[in-house]
């Protein structure tokens, strides 16, 4: 009797390496033959490393067009009936709704949509947004409350937006992302001075960059001993993102530090006393999730996905979203407190622990998993 099958569908093979290898090597663990439906680039040879069967797509992934969806349903409805899995694990907005629609008609699959945050759509004031955002608010509406059907979120907030759907509540799971790797992320001693701070992420207006260029400004110009780090890319996909030549500009003009990508990402957290991330909205951050397992204290804006792990006055300084002042304010005062520092840094390891670990979120996902249809 062939294993029971599970296929992930993902934008990219450097977010499923990323962001959900965990959950995927949990599932394997408990007996499900894995298969990973994305846009192959360089991450073919570590998925297959992994035991898991890759399939390629060729979508865009920043598109939502009716050309482009309709090819990419096309697609997917024909690797569905080639693969013939047991369960469909859709992850982001776009593999939600092009998987959800692909899998119309296919009753003998369960299908698990993975809402990883709201993402630009919902998020930005791009006019294109504006025009899209209630298509697909009805899209999802449709698509997630269909029978047999469950959605998983990373925070209350977002729940609450899919209950808002009229989606029932004994389909919506709430699983705080893939978990994080507390063997491969360990508490780092704080490094010596100057104080600096870091965001890790990708180079998006959304992400807050602009916002913490202006706040790191305010706050040296004021006399805070402070450097900034910013580790990640650009995005050439998202509307939202800073350009290369924007980047170097300001570095050259703040005396700022961009790494651009780094393979690994536990040598950033090495350098640095505090990770600071200005989102507007996320899903739950993979950054700030890896900064607290390191033992980092965090400043964050205090929105959805953020304040599940960037408590206030237990692990972090929050400030509102876009308030470039209260910003530089958050920086200034824990740039000149060590014992914050410290106290705010034991917390968010505590809270890792607790909470976030790899190991109980690959529980909790296989325990899913396994209510819809047991691994043979």
């Amino acid at each position: 009797m062939a294993p029971t099958r599970i296929l992930y569908v993902v934008t990219e093979d450097w977010y499923f390496l990323s962001h959900r290898l965990p959950m995927a090597r949990a599932a394997k663990a408990a007996g499900y033959e894995i298969h990973v439906a994305t846009r192959l680039n360089k991450g073919r040879e570590a998925i297959e490393a992994e035991g898991f069967t890759p399939h390629a797509l060729t979508w865009q992934r920043g598109s939502l067009s009716p050309t482009h969806s309709i090819a990419g349903v096309a697609e997917l409805r024909k690797l569905l009936r080639e693969i013939r899995p047991d369960i469909l694990h859709n992850i982001s907005l776009k593999p939600v709704l092009l998987g959800g629609i692909a899998s119309i008609g296919l009753s003998s699959i369960a299908v698990v949509n993975s809402l990883t945050g709201l993402g630009t759509l919902f998020v930005g004031n791009h006019r294109k947004s504006e025009l899209t955002r209630p298509l697909v608010a009805a899209a999802l509406r449709a698509l997630l409350k269909r029978q047999g059907s469950r959605t998983i979120v990373q925070n209350p907030d977002d729940k609450r937006f899919v209950l808002g759907l009229g989606v029932p509540e004994a389909s919506v799971d709430l699983i705080p992302g893939s978990g994080v790797d507390t063997q491969h992320f360990v508490p780092l001693p704080e490094p010596p001075p100057p104080v600096t701070a870091a965001y890790v992420g990708r180079m998006l207006a959304d992400k807050g960059v602009i916002t913490l260029i202006q706040a790191y400004s305010l706050a040296t110009t004021r006399g805070a001993k402070l450097q900034l780090l910013l580790a990640g890319d650009t995005d050439r996909e998202n509307p939202g993102s800073l350009a290369p030549e924007q980047l170097r500009e300001f570095a050259s003009a703040f005396g700022i530090r961009w790494l651009g990508h780094v393979a690994d990402i536990r040598e950033v957290w090495k350098k640095v006393h505090i990770a600071v991330l200005a989102s507007r909205r996320e899903g739950l951050p993979k950054s700030l999730l890896e900064a607290a397992a390191c033992g980092r204290p965090m400043i964050a804006t205090d929105t959805p996905g953020c304040r599940e792990i960037a408590i206030r006055d237990e692990t972090a300084l929050t400030f509102p979203v876009d308030n470039a002042e209260a910003l530089a304010e958050a920086l200034t005062r824990m740039a000149g407190d060590a014992e914050m520092r410290s106290r705010f840094g034991k917390n968010a390891r505590a809270l890792v622990e607790a909470k976030f670990s790899a190991e109980a979120i690959g529980k909790d996902t296989v325990a899913l998993y396994r209510s819809l249809v047991p691994p043979r």
